[in-house]
C-alpha cells in the first residue's frame, strides 16, 4: 500500500529517501543532469566542467559537540562539490529564522559560518533571509548552494571495476552520536565530537598526487557508509566487499551504538569520504592520506569484486558474510 504522508525517514538518506526521489521528484523534474543523482549537477560553461549543488540543514539541536548548524551548512556544501572533483568557488546561503530567535544565537551561527568559510577557502557571495512565526522553523533552518570547477585529468575517466580498493579517511559515526548526545533525550554522556570538516582540504592533495587514479568519491552523510556502498554498486556488474575488522570506529562510538541498538555503518558523518581508487596505488594513497590532519585514521576497508554483482557484503569479525542493505527507516532524524 502506497503511503499518503511523509515520514521523518523520507529525509534520512536511506530507502525511503530514494523512493521519495524516484517516485515524486524525478518524474516531475526529469532531465539528464538530475537523473545521475550525483552530489552535484555537472555541466559545461565556456568549455569548463562546472559543478553545482544545494543542501538544506535542519539539525537539532543547533549546537552540538564539535560544531553547529552554521559550519555544518558550509562544510556540507563544500564537501558535495569536492567529492565530484570540483574546486569550490562560491557559496550562497538562505536563512529561515523563527520569530523569537535571539540575536545572540543568530550572530553565533553567522560567526561560525564565516570561520568555516575561511577554513574551507571559499566565500559566501549572496543570500536570502525569511522570518516565520513561532513554531515554524525550530530556531533556524539554513540552505546553502555552491558552485565549483572540475579540472581535467584529476578524476579518473575509467569506470569502477574489480581490483579497485575502497578507502575511508577516518572513523565512522562521530557526527551522528555527537548530535544525539547533545539532544539530552537519553542518559548519555560522552566526549564524542562531530567530525564536520571541509573535505576539499584532503581530497585535492590526493587528486593532485594521484591524477586519474580516483574512480569515485562520496561523503558518507545521511544513511552512512553502508548506504553509500549500496549507491555505488546498485544495478552494476560488480560487487563490493568490505572487512569489518578494517573499518575504523571509535571505541566510545561503538559502545554507544551497541547500547542503543544502532549500527555505526549507517550513522551519519560530516567529514568522511568514501574513495574508490585504482588498486595499484591504494597503499601509497593511504600513506599520503594518513599524513594529513583529516586523514590520520584512514584505512583501506574493502575492494570492488566480480562476485555478488549489485551487492555490498561485509566480512564480519567471525569470518562470515553479511549483506549490507541500504538503510531502512531513520536511525537518527534531523542529524544535518
Amino acid at each position: 500500500m502506497k503511503r499518503k504522508t511523509i515520514l521523518l525517514s523520507h529525509g534520512g538518506g536511506g530507502k525511503h529517501t530514494r523512493q521519495l526521489i524516484e517516485e515524486h521528484f524525478l518524474p516531475a523534474f526529469s532531465n539528464s543532469m538530475l537523473e545521475k543523482l550525483g552530489d552535484s549537477a555537472v555541466f559545461k560553461i565556456n568549455g569548463k566542467n562546472i559543478a553545482f549543488t544545494t543542501d538544506t540543514f535542519v539539525v537539532k539541536p543547533l549546537f552540538f559537540p564539535g560544531g553547529d548548524i552554521g559550519d555544518l551548512a558550509v562544510y556540507g556544501t563544500v564537501n558535495d562539490l569536492a567529492v565530484m572533483g570540483a574546486r569550490p568557488l562560491h557559496l550562497s546561503t538562505g536563512f529561515v529564522i523563527e520569530e523569537g530567535l535571539t540575536f545572540e544565537t543568530l550572530d553565533r551561527v553567522i560567526t561560525s559560518m564565516n570561520e568555516a568559510s575561511k577554513k574551507a577557502g571559499i566565500n559566501i557571495v549572496t543570500g536570502d533571509t525569511k522570518v516565520v512565526e513561532r513554531g515554524g522553523a525550530d530556531g533556524i533552518f539554513i540552505n546553502t548552494s555552491g558552485i565549483g570547477v572540475i579540472e581535467d585529468g584529476l578524476m579518473s575517466d575509467e569506470p569502477i571495476s574489480p581490483g579497485d580498493r575502497i578507502i575511508l579517511n577516518g572513523t565512522l559515526g562521530d557526527h551522528g552520536i555527537a548530535v544525539l548526545s547533545a539532544r539530552g533525550e537519553l542518559p548519555l554522556e560522552s566526549n564524542i565530537v562531530s567530525d564536520a570538516a571541509p573535505l576539499n582540504k584532503i581530497i585535492f592533495p590526493l587528486l593532485e598526487k594521484f591524477p586519474g587514479k580516483v574512480r569515485f568519491m562520496r561523503d558518507a552523510t545521511r544513511g552512512g557508509f553502508a548506504t553509500v556502498l549500496n549507491e555505488i554498486c546498485e544495478g552494476e556488474n560488480f560487487g563490493i566487499t568490505v572487512t569489518q575488522r578494517d573499518i575504523p570506529v571509535r571505541e566510545d562510538v561503538h559502545a554507544v551504538c551497541e547500547l542503543l541498538g544502532f549500527d555505526p555503518l549507517y550513522v551519519a558523518n560530516e567529514g568522511k569520504v568514501v574513495i574508490i581508487i585504482d588498486g595499484d596505488v591504494a597503499d601509497d594513497a593511504l600513506e599520503m592520506l594518513r599524513s594529513q590532519p583529516l586523514g590520520e585514521n584512514s584505512a583501506i576497508v574493502g575492494e570492488i569484486t566480480p562476485d555478488n554483482p549489485g551487492r555490498a557484503i561485509l566480512k564480519t569479525m567471525i569470518g562470515g558474510g553479511r549483506i549490507l542493505d541500504m538503510m531502512i527507516g531513520d536511525q537518527l532524524p534531523r542529524i544535518c
